[in-house]
């Protein structure tokens, strides 16, 4: 028994939940600036999304093998424990944790909706188009080389946007989490581009269409250094011009690790099995400093 819940829960992929930790807790800090923070709502929220992101992960590994994207001999086989390519995990079960994780996730989204109204339901409504086609049904627009414009919106200002409002019942002050979106949605979004560069040659030999089949591995490299350069700006732009605190430069300590995994993915010929959970560890150290950044104000003053 306690074998079968590792697996379901490993099936889930928990190692990537810092990231909606971090947008959702991103989304209610400033319900604190703004003195409506609930902590009850909060949890509710984080929960919720959670389940979401978990049941997201779960119905791309039943797609992607239903549409024979992932084989035994594609790269995710090798890099990580895929327990429906194994046979661990049949179709039916996947599957069904899958509607599980959903509707948890619905089921606070409908609280939510009784309490805060309409605009819970269509942002619920975007997050589950986004999490269902990514590989579902007829759209599948990460075949389409859609995923990082869309993962951006989903981990960016749908997320944050969606927490303050669930917390805070308003839409006052919202431009602050909207601010505090980009930063931390391009950094997931560089996580999605690792994985597709490293993906590049299996995924054009399955017909699909991503940023690194389109763009060749070495634009995609420069599409990847971009968007990181473009991160610290911002930063310093909303520092300067006072929307976050100068506190939040802190991030920076970052960007020499960030200079490093560039010169990885841009020197290596061949790009790296663990590009993307490397991207991801230090989007998770950047997005704890970010958050450290802006609450340090609310306790010193």
């Amino acid at each position: 028994m306690h074998s079968k819940v590792k697996t379901y829960i490993l099936e889930t992929r928990p190692w990537s939940f810092s990231m909606t930790i971090i947008s959702v807790t991103l989304g209610a800090v400033p319900a604190v600036y703004s003195n409506r923070f609930d902590w009850l709502l909060y949890v509710l929220v984080l929960i919720g999304m959670l389940g979401a992101h978990g049941a997201s992960n779960v119905i791309n590994d039943y797609f992607d093998v239903k549409n024979k994207v992932d084989l035994p001999e594609s790269p995710t086989a090798r890099y990580r424990e895929h327990y429906l390519l194994k046979g661990v995990l049949t179709p039916g079960k996947v599957l069904t944790l899958s509607i599980v994780l959903y509707a948890v996730a619905g089921a606070i989204a409908v609280y939510l909706i009784i309490l805060r109204g309409l605009p819970i339901l269509y942002i619920t409504a975007a997050g589950a188009f986004l999490s269902f086609f990514y590989t579902g049904g007829p759209v599948k627009y990460k075949y389409r080389a859609l995923g990082e414009i869309a993962v951006f919106f989903a981990w960016g200002p749908l997320m944050l946007l969606g927490t303050y409002y669930a917390v805070t019942g308003s839409w006052e002050g919202f431009l602050l989490p909207l601010w505090i979106s980009v930063p931390q949605g391009l950094w997931v979004t560089l996580v999605i581009l690792a994985n597709n560069m490293k993906d590049t040659d299996f995924d054009g030999s399955v017909g699909i269409k991503t940023a690194g089949t389109l763009l060749s591995r070495k634009r995609a490299g420069i599409l990847f250094a971009s968007i990181t350069f473009f991160i610290y700006g911002i930063i310093v732009l909303e520092a300067g011009l006072g929307i976050i605190p100068f506190y939040s430069l802190v991030t920076f300590a970052v960007l020499p690790m960030s200079l490093r995994l560039i010169s990885v993915l841009k020197n290596s010929e061949e790009i790296p099995a663990d590009a993307d959970p490397r991207t991801a560890q230090l989007g998770t150290i950047f997005g704890v400093l970010f958050i450290i950044s802006l609450v340090i104000p609310l306790v010193f003053g």
